[in-house]
């Protein structure tokens, strides 16, 4: 069964999909939209084309474990996801993904203006990645 990771934002949103093992990171892009309910259902078609049987979704909370008005951005949008998809929706703790992810850009010669086209789509695959981890523990 595949799994989906998503690293949610109000304009761009980066998913990743797992192999059909669930073993590891398969694929990572990113998606360009602002309304939650058309992203709920274009993640819900990308995820039924995928054969993908549970997503994930990055919860951001802050350093100290306690959650802000992003947290509860993201709750609501779990609510719209599990509604459109009639999948399960696991929210994980994404606490410097994106940080990471621009960290593995750099490394990898990125330039700082090119991270905002795929830095979305590497924090879904550090999520995944996270995620996959904690199952096979």
């Amino acid at each position: 069964m595949r799994i989906m990771a998503i690293d949610y934002g109000d304009v761009r949103t980066g998913l990743a999909v797992s192999d059909l093992l669930g073993f590891m990171c398969g694929e990572a892009w990113t998606v360009e939209e602002r309304n939650p309910q058309r992203l709920a259902g274009r993640i819900a078609r990308e995820a039924r084309e995928r054969e993908v049987g549970t997503l994930v979704l990055g919860l951001p909370k802050n350093m100290d474990g306690s959650e802000g008005p992003r947290a509860e951005k993201c709750r609501e949008f779990k609510a719209l996801l599990e509604s459109e998809s009639s999948l399960p929706v696991t929210l994980w703790d994404e606490r410097r993904s994106s940080i990471e992810a621009h960290a593995i850009l750099h490394a990898n010669g990125k330039k700082e203006k090119k991270h905002r086209k795929t830095v979305d789509a590497v924090a879904a695959s550090l999520l995944l990645e996270g995620y996959l981890g904690s199952l096979k523990r």
